[in-house]
């Protein structure tokens, strides 16, 4: 259960697409998303569109910068959530030569039943989808 809204400088519709399949590949990996779990929106903005300070914490950002923001349901260990940040930061910069410091991470967790997926119900109210069942199990 996932939300992503990705904000990037223009790029061709492909590049862009792909950036969100690199990000849904590694919610995949990392915290066990399932495949079709994906609601995701990618926009493109032009010039001066994004702000960000071009060298916060000694980290060296340029125009190619990427920010990715992911409302989750509540739950994931601090383990499974860097190993999300690093999973989509190596398919990023190994698929798409993003560069490493050009990618801005935020999750944001809510519990489950602030989702719906549709009719005007909270599906997952009173009763966890089966992958994240498996997550609370294992804490």
């Amino acid at each position: 259960m996932a939300f992503v809204r990705i904000s990037l400088n223009r790029r061709s519709g492909d590049a862009a697409r792909l950036v969100g399949d690199c990000v849904h590949r590694a919610m995949m990996e990392a915290l066990a998303i399932p495949e079709g779990d994906r609601f995701q929106v990618v926009t493109g903005h032009g010039p001066g569109e994004i702000v960000y300070d071009r060298s916060f914490l000694g980290i060296e950002r340029t125009d190619g910068i990427i920010m990715i923001q992911i409302t989750l349901a509540a739950g994931r260990s601090r383990e499974a959530k860097t190993a999300l940040y690093a999973s989509i930061v190596k398919l990023l910069s190994g698929e798409l030569d993003v560069r490493l410091e050009d990618v801005f991470l935020s999750l944001l967790e809510a519990p489950t039943e602030n989702f719906s997926f549709g009719n005007g119900e909270a599906q997952f109210a009173d009763q966890l989808p089966p992958h994240l069942r498996k997550v609370q199990e294992a804490s």
